[in-house]
């Protein structure tokens, strides 16, 4: 019974992520660019149609992600104890730091200077830019810090890394997903 609730979670999880990471870089790959040539007049329907539904899918997939990625920490490594006692729990703790800070960054960062934009968008104002720069800074940082946070959450049962690795291998995939996001956002 256990491994079928396992399985279970673990299928979630991925699908959740998959749905959040996938929206994450839509937006900084795809929406970034129709932003910047988006006519002035264009621009009204795609914040009050358009982005409502995409990024409420975005941030309760991040929120699936996060409360069913706790669920499997418990199930695969808390309850019996593993912390960090093993590389794989270290490779899944340093995964799951950054998943919860990407977490953090769309409930605290993104949503709400997104939220402010499409109500102003409806009221037929004009949004702060400042609530533009802020959200898309955070996106970034989330796009940044998505490629280690994956490469960790893959790793941790296939390739377990001590302290050290993961320290090279995580900044070594935080550079490459600057330099993706840098020739992507051109």
């Amino acid at each position: 019974m256990e491994a079928a609730v396992s399985i279970i979670f673990r299928w979630l999880h991925v699908v959740a992520g998959i749905t959040w990471i996938g929206l994450l870089y839509f937006f900084n790959a795809v929406n970034f660019r129709f932003a910047k040539v988006s006519t002035p007049e264009e621009r009204p329907a795609h914040f009050t149609k358009f982005m409502p539904i995409a990024l409420a899918w975005f941030r309760y997939a991040a929120l699936v992600t996060f409360l069913v990625g706790l669920v499997l920490a418990w199930l695969e490594y808390w309850k019996t104890g593993d912390f960090v006692t093993t590389d794989s729990a270290k490779t899944i703790l340093v995964g799951m730091i950054l998943g919860t800070i990407m977490f953090l960054n769309v409930w605290i960062f993104i949503w709400p200077n997104q939220k402010k934009i499409i109500e102003a968008s409806q009221k037929g104002e004009k949004p702060d830019p400042q609530w533009a720069k802020t959200a898309l800074t955070f996106s970034r940082i989330n796009t940044v810090l998505s490629f280690p946070m994956l490469l960790d959450m893959v790793a941790s049962k296939h390739f377990p890394m001590d302290w050290a690795q993961l320290a090279l291998w995580d900044i070594g995939a935080a550079i490459v997903a600057g330099v993706v996001l840098f020739i992507v956002q051109r």
